[in-house]
C-alpha cells in the first residue's frame, strides 16, 4: 500500500537564507495573485500554458530569477487545485493571497544522475540535523530525535512562517507500506461527546480537557490591550505575536491530547467503530457557548486521527450512520426510548428491562453493535 506521511521539523536558517525564504515568499505570492488576476479577465487556463508564460513574466521581472523557480511554479498548480476544487464546489472562488497571513511556499523535488551518482535538490540528514533545500543551500532542522533516516520518497518540500516567527519545514514523503489486516480479538464502540471528549463501550471515559478555556483570560487580556494599540505600531506588532504564540501552545496541547487518547484507542482494539458525525451541522445551534466547546473538542480531528492510525496498523475501522439513535435506544434489551431526546437526562432506567443504564456508556454499546453487523456484513462479501 502506498501512502504519503509528511514530516515537519522546525527550521533554523541563517540571516542571508531567512532573507531569501522572504523573497520566495513574496515572489510565490506575486506570481499566485498575478495569474488570477490573469484569469479572471482572460478566463480560466491550464497551469501548462500558465508555466509557459511564466518565463516571459520572469524575464519583465528580473528579481523572479532570484528565487527557487519550483516554488514559482507551484504557485501555478496552487491555482489551477483552488480552480479545480471551486468547479467540483468544494471550495468557494479562490482569493488573492496577503503578504500578512501565514506565510509558505512549497518546492518540488528534482532528481539527476551524474557520472553514475544520484542528485536530488531535497536531502534529508537526520543525523546531523541538517536538510537541503532548492537555492538555500544547508539548514539547520529539529524534530524527530528517534528517527535515524527518512525512509521512502521524497516528494516535495513546503517551508512556512507562522505568526509567532518560528520556521517550519513539512517534507512529503511517499512510502511504500506493507500492511497486513489483524486478526480482530477485540472490539470497541465510541460515542463522542462535549463534557467527556470520547465514551468508550468499555466503560472508559477521556474527559474534555477545555484547552481554550484554561488560556482564554490570557486571550482576552491581550486582545483588549491589542485594541487600544496603534495599529502597525511596534507594541502593537509586539502584542500580536504574544497572541500568536499563545493560539500556537493551544493547537499543540490539543494536537497532543488528541494523539494520545488515538494511539491508546487503536494501540488496544482491532475493530473500532464510532459515529458518522455532522460536525457543520452541529454548528447550527444557537448556544454560544455549545458551539465553542464543540470547535475546542475538535470531534473530526479526532475521528480522522483513529481513520488513519487503524489504517497504517491493519485494523479495522467503521462508521455508523449519523441518525442511527443510539441514545434511545436501550442496549439490554432493545427499547427505544424518545423520552431520551433531552439531553439534560444523562441517567435512567429502561421502562421495558429496568436495567439503570448511563446515557453515554449505553450509546457506545449500541454503537458497537452496530459496528459488528457492519464488520460481519463486510467480511462476509469478501
Amino acid at each position: 500500500m502506498v501512502i504519503y506521511r509528511a514530516y515537519k521539523f522546525r527550521l533554523y536558517p541563517k540571516e542571508e537564507q531567512r532573507i531569501l525564504i522572504h523573497k520566495t515568499f513574496g515572489c510565490s505570492r506575486f506570481v499566485y495573485n498575478y495569474y488570477l488576476n490573469y484569469q479572471k479577465e482572460n478566463g480560466v487556463q491550464k497551469s501548462f500554458n500558465l508555466c509557459k508564460d511564466l518565463k516571459e513574466l520572469e524575464n519583465n521581472h528580473e528579481y523572479l530569477k532570484e528565487v527557487d523557480s519550483c516554488a514559482l511554479r507551484c504557485s501555478i498548480f496552487d491555482l489551477e487545485d483552488g480552480f479545480n476544487n471551486f468547479f467540483a464546489k468544494r471550495n468557494g472562488y479562490p482569493n488573492f493571497k496577503s503578504k500578512f497571513a501565514r506565510q509558505s511556499y512549497r518546492t518540488s523535488l528534482i532528481r539527476s544522475t551524474y557520472k553514475g551518482k544520484e542528485y536530488s535538490n531535497i536531502e534529508v540528514d537526520l543525523l546531523t540535523r541538517f536538510i537541503k533545500l532548492p537555492k538555500l543551500g544547508r539548514v539547520k532542522i529539529r524534530g524527530f530525535r528517534n528517527k535515524e533516516r527518512i525512509e521512502g520518497k521524497i516528494v516535495n518540500a513546503t517551508i512556512s512562517r507562522e505568526t509567532t516567527n518560528k520556521y517550519y519545514v513539512s517534507v512529503l514523503v511517499e512510502e511504500d507500506l506493507l500492511v497486513e489486516k489483524v486478526t480482530a480479538t477485540s472490539i470497541v464502540g465510541i460515542d463522542l461527546g462535549i463534557k467527556d471528549l470520547v465514551i468508550t463501550s468499555d466503560g472508559i471515559k477521556y474527559s474534555n480537557e477545555k484547552i481554550l478555556t484554561k488560556f482564554e483570560k490570557r486571550l482576552k487580556r491581550l486582545q483588549r490591550k491589542l485594541s487600544r494599540q496603534v495599529k502597525g505600531s511596534k507594541n502593537y506588532l509586539k502584542t500580536k505575536e504574544k497572541i500568536a504564540r499563545i493560539h500556537a501552545k493551544i493547537k499543540n496541547y490539543r494536537k497532543h491530547c488528541l494523539n494520545d487518547i488515538a494511539n491508546e484507542i487503536v494501540d488496544e482494539h482491532d475493530i473500532i467503530v464510532t459515529e458518522s458525525l455532522k460536525v457543520a451541522d452541529m454548528f447550527k445551534d444557537k448556544r454560544k457557548a455549545f458551539n465553542k466547546s464543540l470547535s475546542d473538542a475538535s470531534l473530526s480531528k479526532l475521528c480522522s486521527l483513529i481513520e488513519w492510525k487503524s489504517k497504517i496498523k491493519g485494523k479495522y475501522y467503521y462508521k455508523i450512520n449519523t441518525y442511527y439513535p443510539s441514545s434511545q435506544i436501550c442496549s439490554h434489551c432493545g427499547y427505544k426510548n424518545n423520552e431520551i431526546k433531552d439531553l439534560s437526562i444523562r441517567e435512567y432506567d429502561c421502562p421495558e428491562c429496568g436495567v439503570h443504564n448511563d446515557r453515554d456508556i449505553n450509546a457506545s454499546l449500541n454503537i458497537l453493535l452496530e459496528g459488528l453487523k457492519l464488520h460481519y456484513n463486510l467480511q462476509s462479501l469478501v
